[in-house]
């Protein structure tokens, strides 16, 4: 008997070791693809940390190379905005480069110009800011005396509530740089930025399509030139639809604000049309500082207060028109932009490089979305722009 038994054990061991192979082996494939998946989730995480400190890097360097970087792409918008007018100039039998120079000249007259007429007026108001806003401040009291009587309440409640340290405090005044040396640096920027931009929009106009054909002869295969010319064509041809209807819409609207601002009494009607039509590039915001300003003004101007609030009903009601039956009508759907977008951008832009900023945050988005349009596999972002 013992023998027997003896004689079964290894006929059972063996099973039983071969099973235990078996399942060391079958357990070793899930170990190898938990790791594989571990593996991918840390590459997926640092790939995502990478984009991260890219778009970081992006931003800073938008802001350290403002002052080259927004020359060249208001002179590529006006490119855009100017290039019809150089194409129909050459069709008269001038050269491109005689007609460039014909329509960069009179654009530049013309900025330059209205800029000289309205920088007198403009001073003055300046000069007289100050003053007009305690006259502006006199004649809203009585409106605005709930508030006062507030904030009056909110300070004794401040002056009760705060206890006194032990010590004086030390303050460290830190020099800052004088105001005439600031403006002299913006001005130095401004000149700088200002020259960049011209030079810049001159070689473009009088390239014409240089960089399309430059383009066309890099890529290898006709399909894909077929391709790039129909992507390069549409983008233009809608950009240039929105930077000159956009334009077209603004002037309208500050010719409009000058004839009401002439027939209401204002003084410098064309300055308050100009900086209306100027500042509505800034969607929001802009027509928000210009409406304060137009009341500051009015209420100076004008003795009875109702008369003076008459100006920005008035204001409403012409910015009112331009944004709800203006625009829809010339711009279409298609350009048009979705206001959370146009939010999120201006105030992007206006963070990174100030008012140049804001000026150009919708002209920016607005390339954005054509060019997005124009490519099949962008067009989701398109629709994600678009109203």
């Amino acid at each position: 008997m013992s023998s027997t038994d003896e004689s079964s054990e290894p006929a059972n061991s063996a099973p039983v070791e071969a099973q235990a192979s078996t399942k060391t082996d079958a357990s070793s494939p899930p170990d190898i693809v938990s790791l594989g998946r571990t593996v991918k989730d840390s590459l997926g995480a640092v790939q995502t940390a990478v984009i991260g400190l890219f778009v970081l890097a992006l931003v800073f360097a938008l802001d350290a190379a403002a002052a080259f970087i927004i020359p060249i792409i208001v002179a590529h918008l006006l490119d855009r905005l100017l290039s019809p007018l150089v194409r129909w100039i050459g069709k008269i039998g001038l050269p491109t480069p005689a007609a460039a120079a014909l329509v960069l000249l009179g654009f530049a007259g013309i900025i330059g110009g209205g800029a000289y007429y309205l920088s007198g007026p403009a001073m003055e108001w300046v000069e007289s800011a100050p003053r007009d806003l305690q006259v502006a401040e006199y004649k809203l009291r009585g409106l605005t005396e709930p508030l006062d009587k507030m904030q009056k309440a909110a300070e004794e409640v401040n002056q009760a509530t705060e206890v006194e340290g032990e010590g004086a405090t030390r303050t460290v005044k830190v020099q800052e740089s004088s105001a005439s040396e600031m403006l002299m640096n913006q001005t130095q920027e401004f000149v700088s930025g200002l020259l960049i931009m011209l030079f810049l929009l001159f070689f473009l106009l009088a390239s014409g399509d240089l960089f399309l054909r430059k383009v066309v002869a890099v890529l290898p295969r006709f399909r894909h030139r077929r391709n790039a010319v129909r992507i390069i064509r549409r983008t233009e041809d809608h950009l240039t639809h929105y930077l000159a209807t956009l334009m077209l819409i603004n002037v309208g609207l500050g010719v409009a604000l000058t004839a009401a601002m002439y027939l209401l009494g204002m003084p410098n009607p064309v300055l308050w049309g100009a900086m209306g039509g100027l500042l509505n590039f800034i969607p929001y915001l802009g027509p928000l500082v210009n409406l304060v300003i137009v009341t500051i003004v009015a209420l100076v101007s004008f003795e009875a207060v109702s008369y003076a609030l008459l100006v920005p009903v008035v204001y409403l009601l012409i910015n009112g028109i331009e944004g709800s039956l203006v625009t829809p009508a010339l711009m279409g759907w298609q350009l048009r932009l979705n206001p959370i977008v146009i939010f999120i951008g201006l105030t992007f832009w206006t963070w990174v490089w100030g008012i140049a900023g804001g000026l150009l945050a919708v002209p920016l988005m607005a390339t954005m979305k054509i060019f997005c349009s124009s490519i099949k596999p962008l067009r989701p972002i398109a629709i994600l722009m678009g109203r």
